[in-house]
């Protein structure tokens, strides 16, 4: 067995996936990962093909010399920069308690809107944008007409000590139900607006609407919310205000880093349970 994004293969499949390349040579790449999901039946939660993680997986197993595949089709783009409008110049700033604020409201992020979203996270928040992983939502975060703020939420990490010691499940129990936790990926007050306890009133906020939007999109109810807190940067003070639990803290390691070497900034790890049940359901096999 070896694996591959978080699913294992073995010799047969590696051998069936090398006749499914011989005997269709006009395949693309694409069709090709397309064809390998529906051969094993690698389905997301809401039964749709993984095929951009079996995609991702023929790509390693081709640069482990496992398979060769063909020739890509489309010359990859390079990676277009984000420019910044007047639509995200420094506003007034603005000072005020919370509750004197107009009343907040959320607006999720659709594609008539995306970009300005992605302009104001590259131009704001201290990691820039990147494309979030997975399933994902969006917001903006509005007090009246005005955008205060914007958080996003993604696919959860694969693995990381603290919140699995905390959930408490086993291997094959996070790869089956892994689906049911969200991250936290992104979280952005604009830098000219100065309101104390808005972030955790912020946080309340998306806790309470998150997982009915993320189930009315996506057919699944999450349990569980993680964040990743960079301690030198942050105190997390928001998120203990918001009853979010800090559970630990990351290696400093990240996805490829060497054992026992930093090679990342430290976080913090915080998790929020949305339902009571959560460890059972989390831990169901």
């Amino acid at each position: 067995m070896t694996r591959y994004c978080g699913r294992d293969f073995s010799f047969e499949e590696f051998e069936k996936i090398r006749t499914l390349i011989t005997n269709n040579p006009v395949f693309t790449r694409a069709k090709l990962s397309r064809e390998v999901c529906r051969m094993f039946q690698w389905l997301k939660p809401d039964g749709k093909l993984k095929d951009m993680s079996c995609r991702v997986a023929m790509l390693r197993m081709e640069k482990d010399g496992l398979i060769r595949l063909p020739v890509p089709t489309n010359v990859k783009k390079p990676v277009k920069k984000i420019k910044f409008t007047t639509a995200t110049d420094p506003q007034e700033t603005v000072v005020c308690k919370v509750n004197h604020l107009p009343k907040l409201h959320l607006q999720m992020v659709t594609k008539a809107i995306s970009s300005l979203w992605n302009e104001y996270i590259e131009r704001y928040h201290y990691l820039g944008y990147t494309p979030l992983p997975g399933a994902q939502l969006r917001y903006f975060i509005r007090a009246g007409e005005q955008i205060v703020a914007l958080t996003g939420f993604g696919a959860a990490a694969w693995q990381t000590a603290p919140r699995d010691r905390f959930v408490g499940w086993n291997h094959d129990q996070r790869k089956k139900n892994l689906h049911l936790v969200v991250n936290n990926a992104r979280f952005l007050i604009l830098p000219w607006v100065q309101s104390k306890n808005l972030a955790s009133k912020i946080l309340s906020l998306t806790t309470r609407h998150l997982p009915d939007d993320w189930e009315a999109r996506y057919n699944i109810r999450p349990v569980l919310m993680e964040s990743f807190v960079q301690k030198d940067r942050f105190a997390g003070t928001c998120y203990r205000a918001a009853n979010w639990i800090l559970c630990g803290e990351t290696k400093g390691r990240g996805k490829l880093g060497v054992g026992g070497k930093i090679s990342i900034p430290i976080k913090d790890v915080w998790v929020y349970p949305i339902e009571k049940k959560f460890k059972v359901l989390l831990k169901n096999s």
